[in-house]
């Protein structure tokens, strides 16, 4: 029998003389990685179309009532609070398809684990990709309402009177913004934290905002004497009674979008809210709101803190 042969060569050790940079510089590579994640960059054409389709999908109203209100004098077009309201679907789709590809794959292929060695924690991963969502996600809904904000200024007869009589606009859809971004930046990832497969992800975060819209528009419906449904106040009683004020926030969709109204209605009479949540005290939207996205940032930190244990 033969012995296996070896050779050893000395080649030396080179002792590492450069920067070291620490846990701030893995933080920073899980986020700028994220953010490359989100926009496709990397990857094949199909990574970089959806993003790219999405963000001109919420582009497009921005561009399309800027032109309107340019053109068409004298017409009531709809502002700031109602473009998110319109863009509120888009930004579903967006968070839905493009937020489980943060999460997903690392866990799946096994390398989750390659992330957490020191000095990187499963709270800095997730801090990480949650940002890197967020600041895209901020991103598109601030582009449109800068467009918007451009559009209603230039077309104005009198664009510096224009801009002292709404110069308030802006601190409120900066606002209202982080509203938006904030639970739809968290409850898509929330939902990634406990499946591999991104298609199941997706699927559950629009299956949640259709069955929670349908249900909400059902409870909340009403109808007059003829049973012919009815969305104008004060016409009809909804078939809940009163509880139909409470079930008014079982829509996820408007979950963010009563709390963006709010902000734009301040100094109003009108809270620009829906007819039934209208009658609940302001509180009572801003807590949902605050309970459902800090609960599910919480359900996302503890979920990746159950993994790397």
């Amino acid at each position: 029998m033969t012995e296996p042969a070896g050779e050893l060569y000395d080649l030396g050790y080179a002792h590492y003389e450069g920067p070291r940079e620490g846990r701030m510089r893995a933080r920073k590579a899980v986020y700028s990685n994220g953010v490359r994640t989100v926009l496709g960059l990397g990857r094949g054409p199909l990574a970089k179309a959806l993003p790219m389709l999405l963000f001109g999908a919420a582009m497009a109203p921005a561009v399309i009532l800027a032109l309107v209100a340019s053109q068409v004098e004298g017409l009531d077009v709809p502002g700031h609070s109602a473009y998110y309201q319109i863009v509120s679907i888009i930004l579903i789709l967006f968070s839905a398809m493009i937020a489980p590809e943060l999460l997903c794959p690392d866990r799946r292929s096994g390398v989750l684990s390659l992330y957490l060695v020191r000095p990187l924690t499963s709270t800095d991963y997730v801090a990480g990709r949650w940002m890197a969502f967020f600041s895209i996600t901020l991103l598109l809904v601030y582009s449109g309402q800068v467009v918007l904000f451009a559009g209603f200024l230039l077309s104005a007869a009198a664009p510096l009177d224009y801009l002292r009589d709404h110069w308030l606009d802006v601190p409120r859809f900066l606002g209202a913004g982080i509203v938006v971004a904030l639970f739809t930046t968290t409850l898509p990832l929330a939902a990634s934290a406990f499946t591999l497969r991104r298609a199941y992800a997706a699927a559950f975060v629009i299956g949640v905002f259709i069955i929670s819209a349908a249900a909400g528009g059902i409870l909340t419906s009403c109808e007059d004497e003829d049973h012919e449904l009815l969305d104008t106040p004060g016409e009809c009683e909804p078939l809940t009674g009163e509880a139909a004020k409470w079930f008014g926030l079982l829509d996820m969709g408007k979950v963010p979008i009563h709390v963006s109204d709010m902000i734009f209605a301040v100094g109003d009479k009108d809270s620009g809210l829906s007819r039934e949540v209208a009658k609940l005290p302001d509180i009572v939207p801003i807590g949902w709101y605050l309970l459902l996205t800090g609960g599910l940032a919480l359900i996302l930190l503890w979920r990746y803190r159950r993994i790397a244990a």
